[in-house]
């Protein structure tokens, strides 16, 4: 089974929608985490916007990268162009993406509408690629 990891700077929006997403998705055909450079905690609001498409991801937490290691994942993907941070182990996994979308923190209920409908699509492009 692939896996994937989703990484952000805090763990705490778009990687979250990443992976709900991605689970939702795929389901058991591909295993998925996420994490960040470094711990932090799930935004309200995203589990709020989540909720509105029918993805439940209130039992997330948030990780640190450090947590994990990189051999245990095929396709490593950073939502915030934090790509550039990342230890090369973690860049050099046979499928590597930044996807550099925009941090909704602090913004309106709509912007993180508008990151989470951007996460589900390219989540639903890796998830058709990574299945192959």
């Amino acid at each position: 089974m692939k896996r994937i990891m989703f990484v952000c700077k805090h763990n705490s929006r778009r990687s979250h929608m990443a992976e709900g997403f991605a689970r939702s998705i795929a389901g058991n055909k591909i295993a998925v985490a996420s994490a960040g450079l470094e711990a932090s905690q799930v935004d309200p609001l995203t589990i709020q916007v989540m909720q509105e498409v029918g993805v439940d991801i209130s039992n997330h937490t948030s990780n640190a990268l450090a947590e994990f290691e990189p051999p245990d994942f095929e396709a490593v993907i950073s939502l915030c162009g934090c790509g550039v941070n990342l230890p090369e182990a973690w860049v050099t996994r046979p499928i590597f993406a930044d996807w550099q979308l925009k941090d909704p923190a602090g913004q309106s209920i709509e912007v993180f509408r508008i990151i989470r409908d951007q996460v589900k699509r390219h989540v639903q492009g890796l998830v058709e690629t990574v299945s192959l």
